[in-house]
């Protein structure tokens, strides 16, 4: 009686241990894809903030330019006063390109600080799956 027993509880024991391991895969699915989707979320959201920014760059680059061509213009001629009028031409092109090199090397700096576009919260979520799921498996082998 007691190896019937013991049959009994190894066949309801093999049949609960291929339930979970069925579950295991499909809750480890479901969290992949949910992973996936969580990844796929975060690109979207911050590329749309960067394409709002790059817009707006944009606009501010169109009328920067035509503010810059009036200063420049002003800047000539009020110096043309004082000196050569190729001169001030001269003067007011180095003192922009000046400008231009300290703002690109600024930009740069902000491009490097922006990338890799990664999906940390995600990474991070993944990270902590893995982990927990190590520890559970280490308790189930206890």
């Amino acid at each position: 009686m007691s190896s019937t027993t013991e049959r009994g509880a190894g066949a309801a024991s093999e049949a609960s241990l291929a339930e979970l391991v069925k579950q295991l895969s499909e809750q480890s699915s479901r969290l992949a894809r949910q992973e996936v989707e969580l990844a796929k979320a975060e690109l979207a959201y911050k590329g749309k903030r960067a394409g709002i920014g790059v817009g707006m760059f944009g606009g501010a680059g169109a009328f920067g330019f035509y503010g810059l061509g009036a200063l420049t213009a002003a800047a000539v001629l009020a110096l043309a006063t004082a000196v050569a009028a190729w001169l001030a031409a001269l003067i007011v092109a180095v003192v922009f390109a000046a400008i231009a090199g300290v703002l690109a090397l600024q930009g740069k700096t902000k491009v490097q600080q922006a990338t890799p576009p990664v999906p940390e919260e995600a990474t991070e979520s993944v990270k902590e799956d893995v982990q927990w799921a190590k520890t559970k498996a280490q308790q189930a082998r206890q």
